[in-house]
């Protein structure tokens, strides 16, 4: 029962937060790049600070991680299964994606954007907004990644 609910938990979490990273990499990652760098700048003072206290982001990174710890925990009996390594390394691209990336990589350079003066940022400023964007799409990357496998342990485990 606990490999289920975990398993679930999992499909859901990372399902969740795949669509969150689809709109950003999509939808806002185009309407980002067409800005000049004042407006960019500007885009970042709203969006970011928002963002970054989200209770949602919050409470889905940690379902992200303890729903397929649950899961592990539930499968533990059959280590060398299907399931278990599925879900493994579902959780091992959410440990590296929305927690490592965000944290050590992320994060530092949404404080050198938000450090900006919209009326005047810096001349290379199109490096922290590419970094940004490829962040972005490497978080995505192994949120969809984990989303895959996690749906795939849940068809093995449950056929």
């Amino acid at each position: 029962m606990i490999a289920e609910i975990g398993l679930g938990l999992s499909v859901v979490a990372a399902g969740l937060w795949s669509g969150l990273l689809l709109t950003l990499t999509t939808i806002l990652h185009p309407m980002y790049a067409a800005q000049n760098a004042g407006g960019f700048a500007e885009d970042m003072r709203r969006f970011l600070p928002i963002a970054r206290r989200s209770p949602t982001n919050y409470v889905l990174v940690i379902a992200l991680v303890l729903a397929p710890a649950l899961a592990l925990v539930g499968l533990g009996g059959q280590p060398t299964s299907a399931a278990f390594v599925l879900t493994a390394l579902g959780l091992t691209a959410t440990i590296v994606g929305p927690l490592l990336i965000s944290t050590f990589l992320a994060e530092p350079n949404y404080k050198v954007i938000l450090g900006w003066n919209p009326l005047r940022p810096p001349a290379d400023w199109r490096v922290a907004r590419t970094r940004y964007f490829r962040l972005n799409w490497a978080r995505a990357g192994l949120t969809w990644s984990a989303f895959a496998l996690f749906v795939a342990a849940a068809y093995v485990h449950f056929s």
